[in-house]
């Protein structure tokens, strides 16, 4: 599945940037995080619990950045797995924007589940993963806008 959007931030993109390569930040934003741990510039282990439908998963895994194009854009990818629920895997594009004063954030997302999760059925876990993106983005934009 593919998801795209775009969201404008009231933040310059140095400080959006910055906010996305901050762990804590992170964890606040993304839903049902219960650890974020930085290993290096590249390199993230994430603790999430997930509930899609009626399965609820905790998820281990681990997210690589690419940064050779930042701070204009720059990439992630990232597997976990939710033992018996079963795994999830994908990537997004992100593209940073000055709008201003503001900055317009552009992703596109791709993402595949496999195991009980994936029996669930593909507009199921496509509204879920709709929606997982839009309360991470707008928690992120929330907290960065709070800090200016």
């Amino acid at each position: 599945m593919e998801m795209k959007d775009e969201i404008r931030i009231e933040a310059p993109r140095a400080r959006v940037y910055d906010a996305l390569n901050d762990p804590d930040i992170l964890k606040q934003s993304i839903p049902g995080c219960e650890e974020l741990i930085k290993h290096s510039d590249t390199e993230l282990e994430a603790k999430v619990t997930l509930k899609i439908g009626p399965v609820k998963a905790k998820f281990g895994g681990n997210v690589t950045l690419d940064k050779s194009n930042a701070p204009d854009r720059f990439s992630l990818t990232g597997e976990g797995s939710g033992g018996v629920a079963g795994f999830a895997k994908g990537g997004a594009d992100v593209e940073l924007e000055e709008d201003g004063d503001a900055t317009i954030l552009r992703y596109t997302a791709k993402a595949d589940v496999g195991g009980k999760i994936a029996q669930l059925g593909s507009r199921l876990i496509s509204s879920t993963a709709n929606r997982l993106a839009g309360q991470f983005f707008n928690k992120f934009k929330e907290t960065v806008e709070a800090a200016n």
